[in-house]
């Protein structure tokens, strides 16, 4: 029932090891716990001024929102004059989208506007409805 003396050290030897290691244990788990703590605070920290740029930025909105708001519209006769300008260019659209496509002639100017002319030049043989030359450059 009485233990021998090298397996009593031995044990005390086992037991003084494992008390080592349990308080290198804990000092980890206190150091880790100690960051965590310093994390949150640090994650609570951020939170805070993410809320205060956010409601900076919400109130920025608002007064914008209001100025637009509270913006003045535009005289009544520019948008009738608008309105009529944006009717005629839908009237004259597919005169000139038949004209732009290659399908059609170009379209008769409206009334009260002249007909241009065209620049007349003397036609050489060489001159077929190709575009012009271009100009030889002199070296500097």
């Amino acid at each position: 029932m009485f233990s021998s003396a090298p397996e009593e050290t031995e044990l005390i030897e086992k037991h003084e090891e494992i008390l080592g290691q349990r308080a290198e244990l804990m000092e980890q788990m206190e150091s880790l716990r100690e960051q965590l703590r310093v994390q949150r605070g640090k994650r609570g920290e951020e939170c805070e001024a993410a809320h205060l740029r956010n409601s900076h930025l919400l109130q920025d909105l608002q007064q914008i929102e209001d100025r637009l708001r509270g913006a003045q519209l535009p005289r009544p006769n520019f948008l009738a004059m608008e309105t009529r300008y944006w009717a005629s260019v839908e009237e004259s659209l597919p005169a000139w989208e038949h004209f732009l496509l290659g399908k059609g002639p170009h379209p008769a100017p409206g009334r009260g506007h002249l007909p241009r002319r065209a620049k007349q030049r003397a036609s050489t043989v060489t001159d077929q409805g190709l575009p012009p030359c271009p100009k030889r450059r002199t070296a500097p």
